[in-house]
């Protein structure tokens, strides 16, 4: 059987790699591991592709995380928001306004605006498949075998736009036999999720199998005015695969998933008194709203998500694997966003979202005695599109449209590979590298009234000159890097692992999808020309140094890190308001900007003690120490480095976590089993949502500095417990479980636009929420 055949090659690839690091294990031991293999004092060995090979965790040389799906149950982790307080130096968070949009940062690195433009720091990854926007990359767990945390810049194995680090869902292969199991959850706030799964062999060689599930809740708030949900939730999703294995060295898998999210728009919370006339104050419900605008062009709030891949694996020998990944996504969103939250059109924007990419990966992959490693090709193609209006309500009413239609091209060739050099020793080199093309086209136009744009509902619209009308002709750059990696395994004793690694990447070039030319003269002024060449690319350069131990027979582990990164050319997005000679609004222009030179260094300390066979408990704790250190920006004829009122934004300094777990026998319902009963303490230092926080002595930017300030987030502690019940044979779980039992207010997100209609609005995380949990597989 192909099954055996893996393990045979994994144990061979771990016994001649065996000195480079100890045990990593998922966090914390609770459950079965992906692979299924025991370690030393009971604790579960984790099998991860982090570098795109499969093998055991605690041979990566690097700080990766894992959480296998019988965890992921047993926590009954809504999504992977939740991975936020358990994993180090990592900000994982849904977006400004919708349930499915994902904001990644790990280590200091990401990207907040969805906007069509704007990539991402974070590599976001389905199954091998990079999912080029952040639009319904946040969706619910409800179909995995893990989920990998890769920290630090990834761009050898995993190129362009990883600086940060990865995300990696990895779903279930399908069982030989028939299955079926039934999945459920009712809680406060009305809460009902039902996920149905199956599969069975329609032949020797032959699976097929489906998952649907449904995941619903009213809101945390209301609407004040109209009554509509505020926080709610309504979203459907749906996953079915075929798998072929005519033999043991062929596995062949079709897949395709779907998701519709229906939820309301998610209106953000005033902190700030409306304008004249109404001065309304702001509401005593942090989750409520007066917020007057849910359509887009007809359309109520939705995002829509699908996609289609087909893996291919075949072993060539027994060292040696050729795999193929073939995939096509897109999605479409409308987004109905009301800056101002008031029962008034007076600061909205009604934005539509679409993307569509293909991509096609071949890998080869060698696992002998003394070298290891894996070289591949990668092709991408992408376009992403949007269009929305900016409706201002002053001086007659404005609407002003902005519409992005970007087109990325990219290729790149890598390769990774270890080298064992004594029974104690091995090095590790890779490189990558990556031709990235990109072409725009972008449009803005101001239409006078509220009524919107043509694009957007309103043909009969009155508009102004162009601010902007550049074709795909007039935007287009190439940016070429090869990205290098060098490492090192030592085992000091048979105890404990130093690993040493160098890793470099980069985000690609762009152009600012707000651009506005009549900021800068018109369309051909030196300024504007300038402008039209778009940003340079962010690089990083990280050096990493970490010690892993296995203590007292595999009974307590303990990893810790340091690491020192270069970040150059950060890549910076905002926007301010354009005025015509009256001193009237009539733009909105983009203020994309390279801030020069950062440096980040940082401390992660993970462990896991089984203290007793029923006793487990786990910890987490990081330090991160981020730092402009060249921003410039034009000060009328002379620049300015900002760079020390600036703050990373969605990097807290200092974060932990303390969890522990106990287990116990119990029987129910006529059947042998285990209750676990576990409790979660995490912490967050002091969050910004922005990036200027101090004066700089410009007036524009320090007319933003309180209403940042407004929109951070004190240091806050969370505390989350379950109380679970696993029947002998797996096949019965139960559980309670509860999220922010005290109930904290914390905010996660906001829009400072203080200067228009005295808009300040911020979003909130989760209340407390509890719920009941059952599933059973027959």
């Amino acid at each position: 059987m192909r099954v055996s055949k893996h393990n045979f090659m994994l144990r061979r690839s771990a016994a001649a790699v065996m000195m480079t690091l100890p045990a990593i294990y998922s966090h914390p031991a609770l459950a079965q591991s992906a692979g299924g293999e025991k370690a030393e004092g009971g604790m579960d060995r984790v099998i991860v592709t982090a570098r795109k090979r499969e093998e055991l965790i605690q041979d990566v040389p690097g700080a990766v995380t894992a959480l296998s799906g019988a965890q992921l149950d047993k926590k009954a982790l809504p999504d992977i928001t939740a991975l936020t307080d358990i994993v180090p130096n990592t900000t994982l968070k849904a977006s400004r306004g919708t349930n499915t949009t994902l904001t990644a940062f790990i280590r200091g690195i990401g990207q907040q605006d969805p906007v069509a433009g704007y990539e991402q720091g974070v590599g976001i990854y389905l199954d091998d498949v990079y999912l080029a926007r952040p639009q319904g990359a946040l969706t619910d767990i409800y179909d995995l075998e893990r989920i990998e945390v890769l920290r630090g810049p990834q761009g050898t194995l995993y190129g362009r736009n990883t600086i940060g680090g990865a995300v990696k869902y990895v779903t279930r292969k399908l069982s030989p036999n028939p299955t079926f199991e039934i999945k459920g959850a009712l809680g406060n706030y009305s809460q009902r999720d039902l996920v149905l799964k199956g599969s069975t062999p329609v032949s020797d060689i032959l699976r097929i199998g489906g998952t649907v599930g449904t995941f619903n809740r009213d809101g945390f708030g209301k609407n004040v005015i109209n009554g509509r949900e505020n926080y709610n939730k309504d979203v459907n999703a749906a996953r079915i695969s075929a798998e072929l294995v005519p033999n043991s060295d062929l596995f062949i898998r079709l897949a395709a998933d779907y998701t519709k999210d229906d939820s309301e728009p998610k209106q953000g919370y005033r902190l700030l008194n409306g304008p004249p006339p109404g001065n309304e104050p702001p509401l005593e419900g942090a989750y409520d709203t007066r917020a007057n605008l849910y359509k887009v062009n007809g359309h109520e709030q939705q995002v829509t998500t699908k996609g289609a891949s087909l893996t291919i694996d075949y072993n060539i020998n027994a060292e040696t694997m050729f795999k193929s990944v073939t995939a096509h996504r897109s999605s479409r969103s409308y987004a109905p966003i009301d800056f101002d939250s008031l029962n008034a059109p007076l600061w909205e924007a009604p934005a539509i979202y679409s993307d569509k990419q293909d991509s096609q990966e071949f890998q080869l992959t060698y696992t002998g005695a003394k070298w290891q490693g894996v070289a591949g090709l990668f092709y991408m193609k992408t376009n992403a599109f949007n269009e929305f209006d900016v409706l201002y309500n002053a001086a007659g009413g404005l609407s002003l449209l902005t519409r992005d239609d970007i087109d990325s091209r990219t290729w790149a060739v890598y390769a990774d590979a270890s080298y064992s050099v004594s029974d104690n020793f091995n090095v590790s080199i890779g490189g990558r590298w990556t031709d990235d093309e990109r072409e725009a086209a972008i449009y803005k136009r101001t239409y006078l009234g509220l009524a919107g744009s043509p694009n957007l509902g309103n043909p009969a619209a009155v508009g102004l000159a162009p601010n902007t009308d550049l074709g795909k002709g007039d935007l287009h750059r190439k940016d070429r890097k090869f990205t290098p990696k060098l490492g090192f395994g030592w085992k000091l004793s048979p105890e404990h692992n130093v690993y040493g690694s160098y890793q470099s990447g980069f985000k690609g070039g762009m152009f600012d999808p707000r651009m506005d030319l009549t900021a800068t003269g018109g369309p051909n002024t030196p300024a504007s020309l300038e402008k039209r060449k778009g940003v340079n690319p962010e690089e990083v350069d990280t050096v990493e140094l970490g010690l892993k131990s296995s203590l007292n027979s595999g009974r307590l582990q303990t990893n810790a890190a340091v690491f020192y990164t270069d970040y150059k050319n950060v890549q910076i997005p905002g926007s301010i308001p354009t005025f015509n000679a009256q001193g009237q609004v009539n733009g909105f222009a983009g203020t994309l900007t390279n801030a020069g030179k950062a440096k980040i260094k940082g401390l992660e300390l993970e462990a896991i003690a089984r203290v007793t066979d029923g006793l487990s408990l786990n910890g987490m704790l990081s330090y991160i120490d981020a730092e402009y250190k060249e921003w410039m920006v034009a000060s009328g004829a002379t620049l300015v480095n900002v760079a020390q009122s600036a703050e990373f934004q969605n990097t807290p300094k200092k974060s932990a976590n303390l969890g522990a777990t106990y287990e116990w026998p119990v029987s129910l319902f006529g059947r042998g089993g285990n209750m676990s009963f576990n409790n979660s303490l995490s912490y967050k230092d002091k969050v910004y949502q922005a990036e200027i926080v101090r004066l700089t002595g410009i007036a524009s930017m320090d007319a933003l500095v309180p209403q940042n300030q407004m929109l951070a987030q004190g240091g806050f502690t969370l505390w989350d417990a379950g109380l679970v019940w696993t029947s002998a044979d797996r096949r019965l779980q139960i559980g309670l479980h509860g999220r922010n039992l005290t109930d904290k207010r914390y905010k996660v997100a906001g829009y400072a636009f203080g200067g228009f209609f005295n808009t300040v609005t911020t979003y909130y995380g989760d209340p407390r929420t509890y719920k009941l949990t059952a599933s059973y597989k027959f």
